[in-house]
């Protein structure tokens, strides 16, 4: 269990900070493992929802058609957060490469 504790807070740390750059691979790379349960990660489809929306829309065809999937498993009220936090997190990162 501790090894998938550390894979888990490796794969976010690292993918986070990527992410934070716009890094289109890590944005992805969070959605796969949220949506599937990889490296030791809950799955979480409102978290995975997020991530490839904010892939897709940095041009990742493969996030477009992974939310679209994952979309057909959520109510309309999970998706509505998952785009909540996708603003939210644009929100913050930008005004974070600004400072």
């Amino acid at each position: 269990m501790a090894i998938s504790f550390k894979s888990a807070a490796f794969l976010l740390n690292t993918r986070l900070a990527d992410a934070a750059q716009g890094d289109v691979d890590a944005l992805y790379e969070l959605g796969v493992a949220y949506s599937t349960g990889s490296h030791g990660i809950t799955v979480d489809l409102i978290e995975a929802h997020k991530w490839f929306n904010l892939a897709a829309l940095n041009g990742s065809s493969e996030a477009q058609m992974c939310r679209a999937d994952i979309a057909d498993e959520m109510t309309a009220r999970e998706i509505a957060e998952a785009q909540r936090q996708a603003r939210a997190w644009l929100a913050e990162t930008s005004m974070r490469r600004a400072a």
